[in-house]
């Protein structure tokens, strides 16, 4: 198998990298994104299979300190498997959401993104 080429069977989904190999979740039981809605404290994601979930906006700290503006601004990525907002760099999984993860960005990260940012009053 040439590196870093998949395979697929109904459950798994397969790569080969250099000698070793990795197995994934597979990708036909993680419903896609159809729709996203913010709050001033809360992400909801409306999936494809019927189910709407909702987590804290404190999980994810960036869409915390975003403006209204950038919250509004993003796009789904990966057929609607993530969203990604652009302007706060922030990508966020369905399976992340459907899994109960909050953001893994360490606290120094977020600390230097956010005093890299310009002043800007925050619209809830």
């Amino acid at each position: 198998m040439n590196e870093g080429m998949a395979t697929r069977n109904p459950t798994t989904q397969t790569r080969q990298y250099a000698g070793s190999r990795r197995t994934t979740r597979p990708t036909e039981l993680v419903p896609a994104a159809e729709r996203v809605i913010i709050t001033k404290d809360t992400l909801t994601v409306d999936l494809s299979d019927g189910r709407t979930i909702s987590v804290p906006l404190a999980w994810f700290p960036r869409l915390l300190h975003a403006t209204l503006q950038e919250r509004r601004h993003w796009r789904l990525i990966g057929k609607g498997l993530g969203i990604h907002w652009e302007d706060i760099d922030e990508d966020i999984s369905v399976e992340g959401l459907l899994a109960g993860r909050p953001s893994g960005e360490s606290q120094s990260s977020f600390k230097k993104w956010l005093e890299q940012r310009p002043s800007r009053k925050r619209t809830n």
